[in-house]
């Protein structure tokens, strides 16, 4: 096939997290045999969205509006700031409903083999609000990976010279209808040295 629109979708679509060539390439012919009920709708939703979407310039979170329906609400508490990697962070913490206070977005973490320091994050940004707006407690929602767990440890290092907020980070250990046999050593490890008094 020579170089033309179809093959720059499928470049296109192949750049997407979690595609591939051949996922792609089924995508794109999927797109192109149902024009008016797939491609149409996609193309005006991509539209709409890159037109009205906005990055809150509180907390990082995308919306509608600025500052975004979670910075805004007034019956979200303020006394407790949950720091996130990305949106889809805030967003699963969200889904839970177990959470109602604010939230902070990093942009990422701190990744040595990617080339991401700390002024590739909004870390500056984090520690200008805990100063202005001084929170109880500032919860670090990050991965449990190598790079998420150094990202939580130098945002600790930062945070306790600027606050004096009680510095907390999600549990670690056995998940919800987890067997142990099946999990690896390091989370039981976790779990082992993480355990509660029922």
């Amino acid at each position: 096939m020579r170089e033309g629109p179809l093959d720059s979708l499928i470049k296109a679509l192949a750049g997407l997290p979690g595609l591939g060539p051949r996922s792609a390439r089924r995508i794109a012919l999927h797109l192109l045999t149902n024009k008016a009920k797939a491609m149409n709708p996609l193309i005006n939703a991509l539209e709409q969205t890159a037109e009205n979407i906005k990055i809150c310039d509180l907390c990082g979170n995308l919306d509608l509006v600025v500052p975004c329906h979670i910075c805004r609400d007034p019956k979200r508490a303020k006394s407790t700031l949950c720091v996130v990697a990305g949106v889809a962070d805030l967003w699963a913490v969200e889904r839970t409903g177990a959470y109602r206070d604010q939230y902070h977005i990093l942009g990422g973490v701190l990744s040595a083999l990617d080339g991401i320091g700390p002024d590739d994050l909004s870390i500056t940004a984090l520690t200008r609000r805990v100063q202005q707006s001084p929170p109880q407690e500032i919860i670090l929602a990050l991965s449990a990976t190598v790079d998420g767990q150094a990202t939580a440890h130098y945002l600790m290092d930062k945070l306790e010279s600027v606050t004096e907020a009680k510095i907390t980070r999600l549990a670690h250990g056995v998940p919800v209808g987890g067997e142990l046999d099946y999990l690896d050593d390091g989370t039981i490890t976790t779990a082992l040295k993480s355990r509660a008094a029922l």
